[in-house]
């Protein structure tokens, strides 16, 4: 661990919805429009309103900062604090006031502050209209863009165009996870393409009319790299091909090259997966230039050849099927497996597929359910398993680095246990515990754990 060079910077991510909450907005996102109507769908009925009480308490909160060292803080404003009404035309000035005052908060603890503009909570009057599936939202969204730069450009280092899209449009448009719970490739596609084309207007945007000295501008993607079941089996091999196709290149290919795999548009159009799009939103996607990509990696994507061919393809798993190994570690609270190596499989395809790009780890954890178990006598959380987690995973990072990848900095997910969605408080994955029924904020035996780290990075 001492190896690991000065400039390599640790931290944390969180997101302003987990975090802060919906206390004192003005308009509901998707996020509490769902809570309000379905709660049975929500782990203890807990809902998005105090979440891990940043809005009220972020002084006390941030404080932890300079416990734990930290050298990165990722965190998220909320498109429905920003506005007071449903047409998104009246700003609120609650909400731009509390972001000033909370990221200048932030700036005192000498951290590299980056600030995401989206992170799963679409305003629900646009959620109404589908979202991103209706183009004009993509219009909102560079709007509700402008508003943050020209309100936050001189607090913050990097700016995030989104958290995870794929992910976020898999959870509500193909697997049914997330309100509005459909399950439709087709539709899906349309989505992700749409916010491709946000994502790049607001980065051509901050490009032309906002980027300041040092500043930087990033999006967050989850990769999943694909593992066949057998090496040596051609057809497993295939399958494994076609996810990460499908999964994994479909992001990073317009976002760092500017374009699309040319295999990824014969399969969609050979298999009539038609995109309304238009030369002019590909050439806003080929003209967005990002300074580095941040990555999100939990667990592999473990895969193996369909058992039966498929005829007509319908779904992306029409042409593969994900695998159980049966000798995987694995995390039993979330379901995940722990596969550390598979960050270094994330370098090397960052290294030889995208010409060594410069590149983050900007989200990487372990949640645990009834981390009160492990309480010493000291009253701290013993979370060992995570110290470990943290450790087996920056190992192989500093593998990489040493091969040559342009990666510069680890993040966990997450600073202090935050509300996770329908999970809300079920797992926990701070560096810092979350007391639910205190609102005290308390350190971990991870926390004491990687301050030593970074004091001995940077030569202290």
């Amino acid at each position: 661990m001492s190896k690991i060079e000065k400039q390599f910077l640790i931290g944390a991510s969180l997101s302003g919805p987990q975090t802060e909450g919906s206390i004192a907005k003005k308009i509901d996102s998707v996020m509490d429009y769902w809570y309000k109507n379905y709660q049975d769908d929500f782990y203890n009925h807990i809902g998005p309103e105090i979440t891990s009480n940043f809005y009220v308490n972020y002084k006390e909160a941030l404080k932890n900062l300079d416990k734990l060292g930290l050298e990165m803080y990722r965190t998220s404003i909320q498109w429905s604090r920003i506005f007071s009404d449903d047409n998104l035309s009246q700003i609120n000035n609650e909400g731009i006031e509390f972001y000033k005052a909370y990221f200048k908060e932030i700036k005192k603890y000498n951290v590299r502050l980056v600030v995401n503009l989206f992170h799963f909570d679409m305003p629900m009057s646009l959620q109404k209209k589908d979202g991103f599936f209706d183009k004009l939202t993509i219009n909102k969204y560079v709007e509700y863009a402008k508003i943050c730069f020209e309100n936050f450009n001189d607090l913050v280092d990097d700016w995030a165009t989104f958290n995870e899209p794929m992910a976020n449009v898999e959870c509500q448009y193909l697997y049914g996870f997330h309100y509005p719970k459909e399950k439709n490739f087709k539709k899906s596609i349309q989505i992700f393409y749409n916010i491709l084309v946000a994502h790049a207007k607001v980065v051509n945007l901050f490009n032309r009319d906002y980027r300041k000295d040092n500043q930087k501008i990033t999006t967050i993607l989850a990769l999943n790299p694909a593992i066949p079941r057998d090496k040596n089996n051609l057809e497993d091999v295939k399958a494994a091909h076609y996810c990460d196709l499908l999964r994994n290149y479909a992001q990073l290919d317009p976002i760092i090259n500017g374009n699309f795999d040319p295999e990824l548009i014969v399969f969609l159009k050979e298999n009539n997966f038609k995109i309304d799009f238009n030369k002019s939103e590909l050439d806003e996607i080929a003209c967005a230039k990002i300074d580095y990509i941040s990555l999100n990696y939990y667990q592999p994507s473990r895969v193996k050849a369909k058992e039966q061919k498929v005829e007509v393809i319908n779904d992306m798993h029409d042409l593969f099927d994900f695998w159980d190994w049966p000798e995987k570690r694995i995390n039993p609270y979330r379901g995940w497996e722990i596969f550390p190596e598979g960050i270094y499989k994330i370098a090397n395809v960052i290294k030889e597929r995208y010409n060594n790009f410069a590149w983050v780890i900007s989200e990487n954890g372990m949640g645990v359910e009834d981390e009160e178990r492990f309480r010493n006598k000291e009253g701290f959380i013993d979370d060992d398993y995570r110290i470990e987690f943290i450790q087996e995973h920056l190992e192989w990072i500093y593998k990489a680095i040493e091969e040559g990848s342009n990666c510069f900095g680890y993040n966990l997910w997450t600073f202090i246990d935050n509300w996770s969605w329908s999970n809300a408080y079920k797992n926990r994955y701070g560096f810092v515990e979350y007391n639910l029924e205190t609102q005290k904020y308390i350190l971990k035996k991870s926390g004491y754990w990687i301050k030593e780290v970074i004091k001995k990075k940077r030569g202290k």
